[in-house]
């Protein structure tokens, strides 16, 4: 297909130049410049002038011929893949790291293309567990390395066609070797980025439906019993999901990153940034549907004047923005308070404390989530036509917000985590 930046143009040049990168990147920092420290609003704006000029330089339209996953290593080697950890362990040193440092990146490369940005999220959960369980295995580090600098995509296997948010009963099993290796049967679902990813991390037990026999793997997708098929998803269509089948595939002792036994307790450690991620990627789409509800609707006239002036579509607009606004507050002073305590604890966070900042994690998901869904779809509606057309990215921030509340476990399972914290609570008293 032709490279074009839309079928047919239905919005004016004036408004839709006012649309840029660039405006809407102003739209973002005026809001944020009073909420951010210097040096966090320094770092964000980093992020926005290498998008800009990656933009510019490379004439990405956005369009449908274009492929989001070319595009890595150029942010690979920028280091804009992950800012969830300084990796010093190879060599790789971030003046800003952290959830905080995290967050803010995702912001600034959601609003350049928000099905890129999911698509990177995907590859943090991969890097986030062999992080934390490398233990200075030279084969772990590399795939670390691969991940990191955007030689690959990376994936991380959990959900299986019977075994949807009961992450912890799976049927995939694994069976040890006598040489230590492992040998992986099984089914998984659902797993962004898996078909093009050369590294993955997944789970399987030593017995079908017992959580407490998981165990953890790094997977090498050019290994012999690996097969994979893509799981087309039309509201991310740039995205590729997988659908894997694990046909007696052989784990060397190097790749275990936790055995029987461990991988139920590598998997939840891993809830925390996980669902403040999708968070974070459900907060910057809200702020990249705003922006662009906010500078068409200053724009576009009817009636012979500015659209923003009606009651109907400013006092939406605004109750769209103050819920933005307050719950990025919100999340950004969760994101400071992880970081605070990992650096506090040496990087292991307390259970007692971690398991209430799982409870936080879970709200934070559930209503950004849900807010995600709110914000996008009611300011396409603001927009009319032009909010519904290719002509601008409302139609991607429009689609994804639309799977976001499934991600990461479901509406009704974080209701669930919160339901049983709020039981603790009780018995705390």
């Amino acid at each position: 297909m032709k490279n074009t930046k839309f079928m047919n143009q239905a919005i004016n040049d004036e408004i839709l130049a006012k649309l840029s990168l660039k405006n809407r990147y102003s739209f973002l920092n005026n809001n944020l410049m009073p909420i951010l420290s210097p040096e966090q609003f320094n770092y964000l704006k980093g992020v926005q002038k290498f998008c800009m000029r990656f933009e510019k330089k490379n004439n990405i339209t956005h369009g449908p011929d274009e492929d989001v996953y070319d595009w890595i290593p150029a942010f690979g080697e920028q280091g804009y893949i992950t800012r969830a950890h300084n990796f010093d362990m190879i060599d790789i040193n971030y003046d800003n790291y952290g959830a905080v440092a995290d967050f803010l990146r995702y912001l600034a490369i959601d609003m350049f293309d928000t099905q890129f940005a999911m698509g990177s999220g995907a590859t943090v959960l991969a890097i986030n567990p062999i992080y934390d369980h490398h233990e200075g295995v030279p084969e772990r580090l590399e795939a670390l390395k691969d991940l990191i600098t955007g030689k690959s995509p990376g994936a991380i296997l959990i959900t299986e066609p019977e075994r949807g948010s009961d992450a912890v009963h799976q049927l995939s099993v694994c069976e040890e070797q006598d040489d230590g290796s492992f040998i992986l049967n099984g089914e998984k679902i659902y797993n962004t980025n898996a078909p093009k990813s050369k590294w993955v991390v997944a789970y399987a037990t030593a017995e079908k439906n017992n959580g407490n026999l998981m165990a953890q793997f790094l997977i090498n997708t050019e290994w012999d019993g690996w097969q994979c098929e893509r799981v087309y998803i039309p509201w991310v269509p740039k995205l590729y999901l997988g659908h894997e089948k694990l046909v007696n595939l052989r784990v060397p002792k190097e790749y275990i990153l936790g055995g029987v036994g461990k991988g139920r307790e590598h998997l939840f450690e891993g809830l925390i940034p996980e669902r403040i991620g999708i968070a974070c990627g459900a907060i910057s789409q809200c702020w990249g549907a705003v922006s662009h509800a906010a500078i068409y609707a200053n724009m576009r006239k009817q009636f012979d004047q500015e659209v923003l002036k009606f009651q109907g579509v400013g006092f939406l607009l605004a109750d769209l923005w103050a819920k933005t606004t307050n719950l990025t507050i919100g999340l950004l002073k969760f994101a400071e308070t992880y970081d605070d305590k990992m650096e506090k604890f040496g990087g292991e966070i307390p259970r007692n404390i971690s398991r209430a900042m799982v409870a936080s994690a879970s709200q934070f998901k559930y209503h950004c989530t849900n807010l995600s869904k709110e914000v996008c779809y009611e300011a396409a509606n603001l927009m009319g036509g032009a909010g519904l057309c290719d002509n601008t990215l409302m139609h991607d921030y429009m689609n994804i917000s639309r799977i976001q509340e499934i991600l990461g476990g479901s509406r009704q399972i974080q209701q669930y985590i919160m339901s049983m914290a709020l039981r603790q609570l009780f018995k705390m008293l």
